[in-house]
């Protein structure tokens, strides 16, 4: 366990020894070539052409009025209009005339065709979307240039944020007007179409008048009331079809009583005086019929009433003018040339014959009116049968209305918003680009960053003077320690002679260690000294400027707009 442990201690001591004698060695080695990479990338950070890049913060700004009260007709997507933009703004038109108005690329020491122009602005422009952090939702972009002078970097940038701006609001105006002059057009259509369905309704409802579900609750009005007209008639001609048989028998009795010869009954009075009483009979029944189904106001009712009263009082009539014939057939002599000649019989057979006249008339009419109203009813019941029929097809027709009519006024609505929201495009009322930060005119260099390029030029130093030094040390085959003599001895080393040391040598030696302490101090104080020096430069913008006016004054008016 103690040999283990002496081994790693010899080996540890040994690893120690072997890097001090390294960097003894070896410091010079590596020092020069670590001053050397560092020198040749601080050098290049001042020789290479410097770019100023300006940059502008353009923010989305959302409309004046709120949405509730007018609706946008655009794309709310301002990510998918600005990577629009872009591509209408990056296009080779619009990058060439910014081009040949600014003369980019034209100091060049090598002619520069289009594409290579339009290839080189495109790699100098950068636009970068600024989003809400607790969203995600893209509120403003921010639009870079980076060009060999701040003023042209400052003047493409103003260009680009000119060119976003009014081709935002020009493409947002298009828009609007687009969708507007879209939804007027099918409007119009709509319109047509609404019309049409409107002349078709209307031309079937002329078609079919009568028999349409509208006036299905009226015709059935109608109908019911022809129907009750058609009964009063019906009980009115029979009536007087009554009436006209009541006079005929009256009118052939007066004949009969007029004739040579009178029938006479078993009781002495004529025949006809029975006929009567019949008659009588049957009236009264009929009246006490028609008093159980109607009231005393029917008219049926009151004529059949009238009528009993006329019968009762020729019967009476007829009574007394038979007793009267009775005693003339007792005493023919005497009362034979009164009965022949008797005014009132002719009189009253006269009254009978007009109103069965006018009884034959009132027929007349009643048949007529009935069959009118008969024909009526057939048109009427005819319109209510074909009322489903009509009410089917004017179901489709005025589904077809209703549809068109809701698509016209769902598109009414619609294009009347689009109108409002056009007019507040057109007013710049709406969603639009403000620069929130306009154009700067950069100070400082964005490239190249010397304080970076001081960081890379020391990580290029080390790894050169370690390459150097490693280098060196690997094909290097002399033998520098006692360790490295022992392990090719085959024998134990028994004794050492002492390193006797020539007072030159040990000159020489000291002159070494000075030059090389001299050597790391001038390469500390050249690192701190360079690297101070780019940090002010970099953070100090007076002293850019001062620099920079003198490198103008030197190389001329070329290297600025």
């Amino acid at each position: 366990m103690s040999e283990e442990l002496l081994e790693q201690s010899e080996k540890k001591s040994f690893d120690i020894e072997r890097v001090r004698d390294l960097v003894r060695r070896r410091h010079m080695q590596f020092l020069l070539p670590l001053l050397a990479g560092w020198l040749l990338v601080w050098v290049a950070s001042w020789v290479i052409p410097v770019r100023y890049k300006s940059i502008t913060t353009i923010l989305v700004q959302q409309p004046a009025v709120p949405k509730d009260y007018v609706v946008p007709n655009i794309s709310d997507n301002v990510e998918d209009r600005l990577a629009s933009l872009r591509e209408q703004i990056l296009s080779r038109t619009r990058l060439l005339l910014i081009a040949n108005r600014l003369h980019l690329y034209e100091d060049s020491e090598i002619k520069l065709t289009q594409d290579e122009v339009i290839a080189k602005m495109r790699k100098d422009i950068d636009i970068l979307l600024v989003r809400d952090p607790e969203n995600g939702t893209v509120n403003g972009f921010t639009v870079a240039y980076s060009a060999p002078s701040p003023q042209l970097a400052q003047a493409v940038t103003s260009e680009l944020t000119s060119l976003f701006i009014n081709e935002n609001q020009a493409t947002l105006q298009r828009e609007s007007e687009d969708t507007t002059q879209f939804l007027q057009k099918q409007l119009g259509d709509a319109r047509a179409s609404l019309s049409q369905q409107e002349a078709k309704v209307k031309e079937f409802q002329a078609a079919h008048e009568g028999d349409l579900p509208s006036q299905e609750a009226s015709n059935l009005q109608i109908l019911s009331g022809m129907q009750s007209q058609l009964q009063n008639e019906e009980d009115a001609l029979n009536t007087a079809r009554q009436q006209r048989v009541y006079y005929q028998s009256l009118i052939q009795q007066y004949e009969t009583l007029r004739g040579p010869t009178q029938s006479v009954g078993t009781s002495g009075a004529p025949t006809s005086l029975s006929a009567l009483d019949d008659q009588l009979a049957k009236m009264k029944a009929q009246l006490a019929d028609l008093r159980s189904r109607y009231t005393e106001e029917y008219p049926a009712v009151q004529n059949l009433e009238a009528q009993i009263a006329t019968v009762t009082k020729e019967r009476s009539q007829l009574a007394t003018e038979l007793e009267t014939r009775v005693k003339a057939a007792h005493h023919p002599d005497e009362n034979a040339d009164s009965a022949t000649m008797d005014p009132t019989t002719s009189a009253a057979v006269m009254q009978l014959q007009g109103q069965l006249r006018a009884s034959e008339t009132e027929i007349a009419n009643r048949e007529h009116a009935i069959a009118d109203l008969q024909a009526r009813i057939g048109t009427y019941q005819g319109r209510l049968n074909a009322e489903p029929a009509s009410a089917a097809q004017l179901a489709d027709l005025t589904r077809g209305y209703e549809q068109s009519q809701a698509n016209y006024n769902d598109l009414l609505k619609k294009e009347n918003d689009s109108a409002m929201a056009t007019s507040m495009e057109q007013m710049q009322e709406g969603e639009r680009f403000s620069v929130l930060d306009p154009p700067s005119l950069p100070i400082m260099p964005a490239f190249p960053d010397r304080i970076k390029m001081c960081l890379v030029g020391l990580g290029a130093g080390l790894a050169l003077g370690l390459f150097v030094a490693g280098g060196l040390e690997t094909f290097d085959d002399r033998l520098h320690q006692d360790k490295e003599i022992e392990k090719l001895l085959p024998v134990p080393i028994l004794s050492e002679i002492p390193d006797i040391r020539i007072p030159a040598e040990v000159q020489e030696e000291r002159r070494k260690t000075v030059v090389g302490w001299a050597v790391a101090v001038v390469v500390v104080l050249t690192l701190a000294s360079c690297s101070t020096f780019n940090v002010v430069y970099a953070t100090r913008p007076a002293i850019h400027l001062h620099v920079r006016d003198a490198w103008h004054r030197i190389a001329g008016p070329a290297h600025h707009v």
